[in-house]
């Protein structure tokens, strides 16, 4: 590539005296937006996390990988050079994340402000105190926001499994929408970890298409099963005795209703899993034959996810396993994908359900909490028997 042809892809502006130079758009190649083939002699510059999160300046728009593949090392290293270097007004956008967000406490208002585009408790309270902002939108949208422009990503900090011998890196267990920020930001940083389980999908990127790589050797933060209360137990036993047939396709969230439910389960045949998200009850469900998306028209014989998050005994299944398929959730959550499957069925957690039999998963009266029941919209729109439980 030529230095004009390089030049002319790229965006330079003036910062504490010093010219920053960085993609604007990431396309290598005219006929593909893909930062997914290998590019002939480009590879990363290696860092330290403190030399690489030096990319970000005041202003800019920043992506954090989320969910089990939190870049804790880029996080923290963000937080102490946003005091250090004077930064001003960085946005950070990002789903749910692990670790204590400290980003967003108040010594940090005015350097960062995080927008969650689906809250996690970590941020729920600068949420609701007017520190942080909350985006309501579906997951199968989320990637439209970086696709079309709405958001104009600067940098990306992302966590990945390192490269095999093609060069090769994968997203783990967390694709959702973190694919189309990557395919959408002007600077890239990948954080190594070989704990990182190495995952099949749309999970691929070569590591000639980081700007910056940066090692570390952290286990992922587990999240193991909580222990199941009798009144739980019980709504378990009454969804999948009654509401869950043989050769179901599954949807469901993340909490005690959904593993009650899949622990009740384990007589059932046929299953198929298409869902957003999984932990480790689906996997007990493999491991006891449960589970043969046999019957599933979206990737025959695969289970189907956007993310993953649970035990490191689910990290270790999920490692090299190509029966699991983690997808792009502007696809997984596609309502034309989702209708083609039989015998869909979404079991939920609600928070509020009121006289008139409306539901609430994402607040508590004007306090934000959570995100929002996808799956149950499509489920309606398509005739869908859609499940949201709560105990009483």
């Amino acid at each position: 590539m030529s230095i004009r042809t390089i030049l002319s892809n790229c965006v330079k502006t003036l910062s504490n005296g010093k010219c920053d130079v960085r993609f604007a758009v990431r396309t290598f190649y005219t006929y593909s937006p893909e930062p997914f083939h290998p590019l002939p002699d480009r590879a990363p510059v290696w860092k330290t996390a403190e030399d690489a999160v030096t990319a970000i300046k005041s202003h800019d728009k920043v992506f954090v990988h989320g969910a089990a593949a939190t870049p804790f090392l880029l996080l923290e290293a963000m937080k102490d050079y946003g005091m250090k270097g004077s930064l001003k007004n960085v946005s950070v956008f990002h789903i749910h994340t692990e670790g204590d967000a400290s980003y967003t406490q108040p010594e940090y208002e005015g350097i960062f402000r995080s927008n969650s585009l689906f809250i996690g408790s970590n941020v729920r309270k600068a949420v609701n105190e007017g520190r942080a902002d909350f985006t309501p939108i579906f997951l199968s949208e989320i990637p439209l926001l970086f696709r079309r422009n709405i958001i104009k990503l600067d940098v990306v900090m992302i966590s990945v499994s390192p490269p095999d011998k093609h060069g090769f890196c994968t997203l783990g267990p967390s694709v959702d929408c973190t694919r189309a920020a990557v395919q959408n930001a002007k600077h890239i940083i990948g954080l190594i970890n070989p704990r990182m389980p190495r995952t099949f999908g749309d999970t691929a990127i070569h590591m000639s298409h980081f700007d910056c790589m940066v090692e570390t050797d952290q286990p992922l933060l587990a999240h193991e099963p909580m222990p199941l209360t009798e009144q739980e137990k019980r709504i378990g036993m009454h969804i999948a005795g009654n509401l869950v047939p043989d050769g179901a396709t599954l949807q469901m969230g993340i909490g005690s209703i959904p593993d009650a439910v899949l622990q009740q389960l384990t007589h059932h045949r046929d299953l198929g899993i298409h869902t957003e998200m999984f932990s480790d009850k689906v996997m007990e469900l493999v491991e006891n034959g449960c589970v043969t998306n046999a019957h599933k028209k979206v990737y025959t014989g695969k289970m189907v996810s956007s993310f993953v998050i649970g035990s490191q005994k689910l990290y270790k299944f999920l490692d090299n396993n190509p029966f699991v398929m983690l997808l792009d959730v502007a696809y997984v959550n596609h309502t034309a994908v989702i209708r083609q499957n039989p015998k869909v069925t979404a079991i939920n957690s609600c928070i509020e359900v009121d006289t008139t039999g409306q539901v609430v998963s994402d607040s508590i009266g004007s306090r934000m909490y959570s995100g929002r029941l996808e799956f149950l919209v499509s489920y309606l729109i398509h005739g869908f028997p859609p499940d949201s439980w709560l105990p009483t």
